[in-house]
């Protein structure tokens, strides 16, 4: 047993644990599982999809690119629709450019095609291979506080106002569960208790049950046949894809994807403490291609574009360190399609905790980063702050490069650029000139 789980996901017996891997596979999947909810939601309330349909879809890609990570790159990271892409599916494609959710469809297939033919021939990888020491860095300190943003802003402790942008939420049920969440998960782990994040999770849960936070539906039962998927399965439209204004969405969702996945992968293999010497990590090509492969079966099954989660961090501070945590998330997103009713109990809020621990625990990048150097330095923080304003890792990373570009050259420092920094500098450029 211990062969085949070493061959086949990476498993070292010497070094991991089984129990580790599997409690970390279930505090990833329950620290993500709130996509289940959300993805449908977004889906179906902007372009009138089926929501039964789309929560079979969302579970069905996010199990089957999961798990194929799991087997291609044997890491501890998981894949499930991208958070701002189904936004951008749902309210940028269908209602603001006025393609059918049928066409948009179709431009998610081409736009994973694509993915797979420029893994394949190591574009992606060229990329990140071209992503100087500092800012990969910076990434993942700018992932860390992505991701307790996102924590804050599920529990409304961080809400949007209008005079300053965000702000203090009200002390509401919901507000004071995820405060709740988020001391029991920090002293949880000051005890160093194996699985805190995921028990944090679970006993926040009940916690929120007298509290009217986590609410049984009428008639509520744990168990339910899988809903059926035909009504969006393989429903494309392809009259509208060859013209000038598809192309150039293609083009940005393109840009989005590559930059979100790369950005995550770099911050979660940073904390794994895979990355070599050099600055490669292993199995990143597989990694990528697991993706790419999710984002075309997740347009055929129906659903936006997928990505890898940041949210798996939290696993990997639980000790996940190969794919058997992975391939763990990959079964509890197959078995979510029978257990919907108890997935869907879970509120926000309760994750709210594991999300603001992984970010205390991911920050510690700073740390690496010259800040000595401003040309150095500034890139960094452009990288940092913008992921959280702009609410997108992509962003992030592309301003920062931008910064990072603009420094080198205005300083005349050559040696630290490359031709792939100024070929991505200048298409970042026409993206947001273009728009």
């Amino acid at each position: 047993m211990k062969t085949f789980l070493e061959k086949a996901l990476g498993f070292d017996s010497k070094s991991m644990k089984l129990r580790t891997e599997i409690i970390a596979g279930a505090t990833t999947f329950l620290t993500m599982s709130y996509i289940l909810a959300v993805n449908p939601s977004i889906l179906s309330l902007g372009t009138g999809m089926d929501k039964g349909a789309l929560f079979t879809a969302t579970a069905l890609a996010s199990a089957i690119a999961t798990l194929l990570l799991a087997f291609m790159a044997k890491l501890p990271f998981a894949q499930a629709p991208s958070m701002g892409l189904n936004a951008f599916f749902a309210f940028t494609l269908c209602q603001a450019m006025h393609y059918t959710w049928q066409q948009s469809l179709a431009i998610m297939l081409i736009e994973g095609i694509l993915f797979i033919a420029i893994t394949f021939f190591n574009v992606r990888e060229m990329i990140l291979d071209s992503i100087p020491t500092n800012l990969r860095y910076a990434i993942s300190a700018g992932i860390g506080m992505f991701i307790a943003f996102i924590g804050l802003k599920n529990a409304d402790i961080i809400v949007a106002k209008q005079a300053t942008f965000v702000g203090l939420g009200a002390f509401t049920p919901t507000c004071i569960l995820g405060i709740i969440a988020i001391l029991l998960s920090g002293a949880l782990m000051a005890k160093n208790i194996k699985g805190s994040l995921f028990w944090g999770i679970i006993a926040t849960t009940l916690i929120g049950i007298p509290m009217g936070v986590t609410v049984f539906p009428d008639g509520w039962l744990p168990v339910s046949a899988p809903q059926d998927v035909s009504p969006i399965f393989c429903q494309f439209d392809f009259s509208t894809l060859i013209n000038l204004k598809t192309i150039l969405v293609v083009f940005s969702l393109l840009l989005i994807n590559i930059f979100d996945t790369i950005g995550t992968l770099m911050g979660l293999a940073d904390k794994t403490g895979i990355v070599e010497p050099n600055g490669n990590i292993p199995h990143v090509k597989e990694a990528m291609m697991s993706d790419a492969i999710g984002t075309t079966c997740g347009a055929m099954l129906g659903s936006s574009t997928l990505t890898t989660y940041v949210e798996s961090a939290s696993g990997i501070a639980e000790g996940g360190r190969s794919g058997v945590t992975a391939f763990t998330v990959g079964i509890f997103f197959i078995v979510s399609l029978f257990l919907s009713p108890i997935f869907l109990l879970i509120p926000s809020a309760a994750t709210s905790g594991a999300l603001v621990m992984v970010g205390v625990l991911m920050i510690d990048s700073v740390k690496k980063i010259n800040l000595q150097d401003i040309t150095e330095s500034f890139p960094a923080f452009i990288t940092m702050i913008t992921m959280v304003l702009c609410y997108s890792i992509a962003d992030g990373i592309c301003l920062g490069i931008l910064a990072y570009v603009f420094m080198k050259t205005f300083t005349r420092q050559w040696k630290d650029l490359n031709w792939t920094l100024f070929v991505l500098a200048i298409l970042f450029i026409l993206n947001f000139v273009i728009g």
